[in-house]
């Protein structure tokens, strides 16, 4: 169940990735809601202070929107938000450092263009429906992958579900390494475009 999680994680948030580089804006309010409880919760690890993590959070989201067009696919969106907040909590801690600041340093602004998010304050509390859209996604990818012709469907259980490297995979169905992984890349594609028939909208929430 663990697994099917992590999976329809990794292939909703492709599909908001997708939708966003086509020019769809609210496949990124789409992001900031799904990654708002976690973006928040790490900067008040880092930073120690309810209000600083908030201003962070906006720092992250904005830098998400300015850079997400960049954004390959070669980490999972989530590690790649993770080091963005990393990156952003060491450099105020820097900041304040230099500056000398206290605790209650005040607001700096938003320094927010035109066409940037609207200003969306992280949520303390996960949302009371999120374990019903965890089985929901969970269901989808289970039936997405039942779609899938019994080589692709092998070929990413073993990698995204077993989690073997791509030399096990090789061996395991005689396969080159550089053949196990286009197999593994049309494998995704099937997988994502299917998932896409299956969810509206309003699931990517």
């Amino acid at each position: 169940m663990l697994i099917l999680l992590a999976m329809a994680v990794h292939y909703l948030d492709a599909e908001l990735v997708r939708r966003f580089k086509q020019g769809d804006q609210a496949a990124f309010a789409s992001i900031v809601e799904r990654y708002q409880d976690r973006v928040f919760t790490q900067s008040f690890r880092w930073m120690g202070d309810r209000q600083i993590a908030e201003e962070v959070s906006q720092d992250v989201f904005l830098a998400l929107y300015k850079s997400l067009h960049n954004f390959r696919g070669d980490a999972r969106l989530s590690t790649w938000i993770y080091r963005v907040v990393i990156n952003h909590c060491k450099n105020r801690k820097l900041y304040r450092k230099r500056r000398h600041t206290d605790r209650h340093e005040p607001l700096e602004g938003t320094r927010r263009g035109e066409d940037a998010p609207k200003r969306q304050l992280a949520a303390h509390q996960p949302g009371t429906d999120a374990t019903t859209h965890q089985a929901e996604a969970a269901s989808l990818v289970q039936q997405a992958l039942q779609r899938l012709d019994p080589e692709q469907r092998r070929i990413i259980v073993l990698r995204d579900v077993q989690d073997l490297s791509y030399e096990e995979i090789a061996e395991i169905l005689g396969l080159a390494r550089g053949t196990v992984k286009s197999r593994l890349h049309r494998a995704r594609s099937t997988m994502a475009s299917i998932l896409s028939e299956k969810i509206s909208q309003e699931d990517l929430y």
